[in-house]
């Protein structure tokens, strides 16, 4: 798989590889296709066609993938949805936050979201904005890039500096010629982060949704991001920066002191 950002030693007697791939198919069809067929699939993944036949059977007959013989392609089942339910109902700190984050989107009229950081994208597990708005729908499960997105941003600031080294040295490796900008722009969003305590994206991930992020602190030490953002018609720089992000920070506070 291209986004490889936490890289397994390949001398880990413990690694099952057959496991590993079986996930990097299921992971294919997070880059935004519905269906794919087992020549896409070797594709987005580096597997071997054959590798890929034998898992995408094995898959089907386990009920995380169903075969459609018009297309000859496969599409997730619901022993996935099944999976990341369990995950996404299970969340405590999805529970502690949602009153919180309910209330901020009515009073600022913005959308704000919880996400998590899998490989080189980030993950939305919820989403909340006031009834009257229409645009910037994020619903759970919508994938985000890590480099250009303020929940991006604000979760790399807030990284340990180790494991900060390995995501860049993955996001260059994707990026490629683009990174020299994308690197210039990170640098930006850290010394803004270790200033203020917040991270912005002002039009780079959508030149028409401007948002800011949180990291928010877990008591198991693992960090999630809060973000708030709008469409650039609704919502100026000059709110997000003034005051609104300061807000999204002291959200975060109270959150974090809930235990979650």
């Amino acid at each position: 798989m291209n986004e490889e950002a936490d890289d397994p030693s390949s001398k880990d007697r413990k690694f099952v590889e057959a496991l590993a791939r079986g996930l990097d198919v299921l992971r294919a069809f997070t880059h935004g296709s519905v269906v794919l067929g087992n020549q896409d699939i070797s594709r987005l993944t580096g597997l071997p066609k054959p590798t890929v036949s034998r898992m995408t059977y094995t898959l089907t007959k386990l009920g995380y993938l169903s075969y459609a013989p018009q297309l000859e392609k496969y599409q997730l089942d619901s022993g996935v949805l099944a999976l990341g339910y369990a995950y996404v109902s299970n969340l405590r700190v999805r529970q502690l936050a949602k009153p919180y984050m309910d209330d901020f989107a009515r009073r600022t009229n913005t959308t704000v979201g919880l996400t998590c950081r899998d490989r080189l994208s980030m993950i939305y597990v919820e989403n909340c904005r006031p009834a009257e708005v229409t645009t910037l729908r994020m619903d759970a499960g919508v994938r985000l890039p890590l480099a250009t997105t303020a929940a991006g941003r604000a979760y790399l600031a807030a990284t340990p500096e180790q494991e900060r080294g390995h995501l860049l040295a993955a996001l260059e490796a994707k990026h490629g010629e683009q990174w020299p900008m994308l690197e210039a722009s990170l640098r930006e969003s850290f010394a803004e982060y270790q200033q203020h305590g917040f991270c912005f994206s002002l039009g780079d991930w959508d030149r028409n949704v401007i948002a800011a992020g949180v990291p928010l602190r877990l008591s198991d030490g693992s960090i999630m991001v809060l973000t708030c953002g709008a469409p650039s018609f609704q919502l100026s720089e000059d709110s997000l920066k003034g005051g609104l992000a300061q807000q999204l920070a002291m959200l975060a506070h109270d959150i974090e002191s809930l235990g979650a």
